[in-house]
């Protein structure tokens, strides 16, 4: 299924993770009429042990698929102590139906899971049918808005609760 596919853990500022940011924020914005994500990221949010980017890699070398999360604690955005938030979940076009994102997103949440997160949550967006699914799918439910977007009418916040 995955064909020789390796995830790696590499800086939010890594020339491909630049590359597949720049990406999704062209599908955003094709998406959301000319709007990008404008959410303030830093790569010292993903670094480890708070955080992590992570990097699928076909056999060949070219990064597919990305994904992220950062730590929160309860702020005046909405957060919550303890939460882990998923950023920049992508996979490109020609690499789409593959399991890419599950198998990123379940990485994701064991490596919060072990750093002490109690809970995952995710922003996405109304035009993103493809992304709700896959998080309806692995257990993720509707919650009161966080985050930069929390005001938008067509954002959709959820969360997931992160057992040992």
């Amino acid at each position: 299924m995955f064909d020789g596919i390796e995830l790696h853990t590499v800086s939010y500022d890594h020339p491909d993770a630049v590359r597949l940011n720049d990406e999704v924020q062209i599908e955003y914005r094709q998406r959301y009429q000319g709007e990008g994500d404008a959410t303030r990221l830093d790569p010292a949010m993903f670094e480890p042990p708070r955080g992590r980017y992570l990097l699928a890699y076909d056999p060949a070398g070219l990064p597919l698929a990305s994904g992220s999360w950062r730590s929160q604690e309860k702020n005046d955005w909405g957060y919550s102590d303890g939460d882990a938030e998923i950023k920049r979940m992508y996979v490109i076009p020609g690499a789409r139906g593959r399991g890419l994102a599950r198998r990123i997103l379940a990485e994701l949440e064991a490596d919060a899971r072990a750093a002490g997160r109690t809970r995952m949550v995710l922003e996405t967006g109304d035009q993103q049918p493809e992304a709700i699914a896959l998080y309806l799918s692995s257990g993720y439910e509707m919650c009161p808005k966080f985050g930069y977007y929390r005001e938008y009418e067509n954002s959709r916040c959820m969360a997931k609760p992160l057992r040992p």
